[in-house]
């Protein structure tokens, strides 16, 4: 997997929230090159646990998805003499 990246519009936004973050819960005033330094660290190092957890998630709807339409095809299958 590549690792995480970002247009400089998401940057300017991640950044500006992580900014706030800090400034608000954190009481410290973080400026745009540390928050951005910050946001690769976390992109670079967990970028590919959040990643997989999305995978993982996808895989989970897509499965309940599939299920949903093969009981779709079951309940417009045709009566026969023929049993599965």
């Amino acid at each position: 997997m590549a690792i995480v990246e970002f247009s400089s519009d998401e940057k300017k936004v991640i950044v500006g929230r992580i900014q706030t973050y800090f400034r608000e819960e954190l009481k410290q005033e973080l400026g745009g090159f540390d928050a951005e330094f910050l946001l690769d660290f976390f992109a670079e190092e967990m970028g590919a646990y959040f990643y997989n957890r999305a995978l993982y998630d996808a895989q989970a709807i897509l499965e309940r998805r599939l299920e949903d339409f093969g009981e779709a095809v079951f309940e417009l299958e045709k009566p026969t003499d023929f049993r599965r």
